[in-house]
C-alpha cells in the first residue's frame, strides 16, 4: 500500500526517548545497562514469539496482520462510508470496551474537538456517537440529541450477545419499527463472518443489513485498525489508509529484536524491568487534548492483556500493573503532586507532540505585571510543550521514572504507529511474563454472575451459589 513519499514518512516517524528510566539521569533510583543486559535474552524471546505466531487466529494474533490483509475491505469501507455521509444525518456506535473505546479515540484524535457542534459545511460527516453503557440517563440523553430515522446505527459485537451492545440494540429497534422505519436500512452490523445472533437477526430481515467482519484472531480490545473502527473513521472523513500505513511503518520499526532497534521493544522491557521493582502503577499522560482518549483506549489494552492470574505454566504470579490515565497540563494541577512526591510507584509514559494543529498566537499585555507579562509574544504550544518538558525534568530530579512518545504531529498516519507500538508493546509484554496476553477470564466471571441475576437461561446454578453466599451484614453499611 503506498502512502505519500519515504521523506515524509521518515519525518513521520513516532520515536521513543528513554533516558529518563536510566541511572545516566537517575542515579540508583534508575535503570543500568546491566538491567537491560540481565532480560535481553527474555526480551529476544519474546521478540520470537510474537515473530512466529504473527496472524494465527487461535492465538487471536490476527491483529498483527490488518495493516496488510484489508485492501478489498478498505475499499468497500470507504464507498459505505460515502453512502452513509449522504443518506444520514447522524452516526451511533453501539458497543462496549474496544468496540467503543477506539472509535471514539479516533474521533477525539483526528476530528475537530468540538465536531459535533460545527455547522454542516464546516463537519466531514454525520454527527457521530458512541454509546459504550447502559446506563439509562445515557440513553436518555442519545435520544435526545439524534433523530433516529436519519440515524445509521453500527452494532459491534462478534457474538451478538453481548448484553450491554444488545440492550442498545433492542432499544433503537423498537424505537425504529414505531416508527415505521425499515430498521434493515439504518443498521451496520459489525460481527462474526457466519454466526452469532446478529447474522440470525439479519436472517430475520431477508440479509438487507450490511455486514462487515470482526476477524477471528482479533480480540477487542486490539481491533480498532479492523472493521470496528476503521468504518466509524472512515464516516467521519477520516484517512484509514494513512492509519494503516503508519501501523505497518511502526510494525517494520519493530522488525529487529534489538531494545536499541525496536521502539516497542524498547518500551516493554522498561516496564518488565519496572514491574520486577514493583513498580505497579502505569500513567499514560498525552499533552494533546486530542490525545486524552488515547489514554482510555490504553487503559483496556494495558489492563485487560496483562492482569492474569497464574502463567502459562500453571503458577500463580497475579500479573500486571495498573494503567492510569492523565493529560498534561491538566492533571499537572491535579496529579503530578502525588507522581513528584507520592511513592515510588510509578512510571509515566508522556506522549509529546512536536507540532500542534495550531499554534495560537499569545497576545502582548499586561506588561505592568510580570507574572502574566512574559507570556506576551509566545504560544500556546510554546506554553504546553515548555510544560511538558518541565514536569518530565521534575519528575527525573525527583528521582521518578518517565519517558517520552514523540510524535512529530497528530494524523492519520502518525495515530497508525501509536496504536501499533502500544499494541506491540503490550505483547511483547505479556509474552516476556510469560501469559496469556490475548484472553480475559476475568472479565468473563463477572458476565455469568449478570447473567444470573437477570434469569439468563442456564446460568441457574450460578444463581444459586449467589443466593447461597452470606448475607450482608448491616453493621458494615454505615
Amino acid at each position: 500500500m503506498a502512502y505519500k513519499t519515504k521523506e515524509w514518512r521518515n519525518a513521520m516517524r513516532v520515536t521513543v526517548d528513554y533516558n529518563y528510566m536510566m541511572s545516566k539521569s537517575l542515579g540508583d533510583k534508575g535503570i543500568t545497562d546491566g538491567d537491560i543486559k540481565a532480560v535481553k535474552e527474555k526480551a529476544e524471546g519474546a521478540f520470537r514469539y510474537v515473530a512466529a505466531n504473527r496472524g494465527r487466529d487461535d492465538l487471536f494474533m490476527g491483529w498483527t496482520e490488518l495493516p496488510y490483509n484489508q485492501d478489498a475491505i478498505v475499499a468497500d469501507i470507504i464507498a459505505t462510508a460515502k453512502q452513509v455521509r449522504k443518506k444520514f444525518k447522524y452516526f451511533v456506535v453501539l458497543g462496549i470496551g474496544g468496540s467503543a473505546l477506539g472509535p471514539i479515540m479516533a474521533f477525539n484524535a483526528l476530528c475537530h474537538l468540538h465536531y459535533n457542534e460545527l455547522s454542516p459545511s464546516k463537519r466531514k460527516g454525520p454527527k457521530f456517537y458512541v454509546e459504550d453503557n447502559v446506563d439509562p440517563v445515557r440513553m436518555a440523553a442519545l435520544l435526545d440529541v439524534i433523530e433516529p430515522e436519519k440515524t445509521c446505527f453500527n452494532v459491534i459485537s462478534k457474538s451478538g450477545a453481548t448484553s450491554e451492545t444488545m440492550t442498545q440494540y433492542l432499544i433503537i429497534s423498537d424505537i425504529l419499527k414505531k416508527a415505521g422505519v425499515d430498521i434493515a436500512e439504518n443498521m451496520i452490523f459489525t460481527t462474526d463472518a457466519v454466526k452469532g445472533n446478529l447474522q440470525k437477526i439479519d436472517a430475520s430481515f431477508g440479509g438487507k443489513v450490511k455486514k462487515y467482519v470482526l476477524p477471528d484472531g482479533v480480540g477487542g480490545r486490539f481491533s480498532e485498525l479492523s472493521p470496528v473502527g476503521l468504518l466509524p473513521a472512515a464516516v467521519l472523513g477520516i484517512d484509514i489508509k494513512g492509519m494503516l500505513a503508519g501501523a505497518a511503518y511502526m510494525d517494520n520499526l519493530c522488525s529487529k529484536p534489538s531494545v536499541a532497534k525496536n521502539p516497542a521493544l524498547a518500551c516493554a522491557v522498561l516496564q518488565y524491568i519496572t514491574m520486577k521493582q514493583g513498580k505497579n502503577i502505569n500513567v499514560l499522560m498525552p499533552y494533546s487534548d486530542n490525545l486524552k482518549l488515547m489514554a482510555d483506549w490504553y487503559c483496556q489494552l494495558w489492563a485487560e492483556s496483562l492482569g492474569k492470574a497464574v502463567d502459562y505454566d500453571g503458577n500463580l504470579v497475579n500479573a500486571g500493573t495498573t494503567p492510569v490515565k492523565s493529560l498534561g497540563v491538566t492533571d499537572q494541577h491535579s496529579q503530578v503532586q502525588l507522581y513528584i512526591e507520592g511513592p515510588y510507584d510509578k512510571v509515566i509514559t508522556f506522549i509529546s507532540v512536536a507540532n500542534y494543529a495550531t499554534t495560537m498566537p499569545i497576545p502582548h499585555g499586561c506588561e505592568d505585571i510580570p507574572d502574566v507579562g512574559f507570556l506576551g509574544g509566545h504560544s500556546m504550544q510554546e506554553l504546553i510543550q515548555a510544560e511538558n518538558k518541565a514536569t518530565a525534568y521534575a519528575l527525573m530530579r525527583a528521582g521518578r521514572m518517565n519517558y517520552t512518545i514523540n510524535m512529530p504531529e497528530v494524523n492519520a498516519f502518525t495515530l497508525g504507529q501509536l496504536m501499533y507500538l502500544l499494541e506491540m508493546q503490550t505483547a511483547y509484554t505479556g509474552a516476556m511474563l510469560n501469559i496469556n496476553t490475548f484472553n480475559q477470564p476475568g472479565v468473563e466471571n463477572g458476565k455469568k454472575a449478570t447473567f444470573a441475576l437477570l434469569g439468563k437461561k442456564g446460568y441457574e446454578g450460578q444463581k444459586k451459589e449467589m443466593d447461597s453466599a452470606p448475607a450482608l451484614d448491616d453493621k458494615y453499611i454505615v
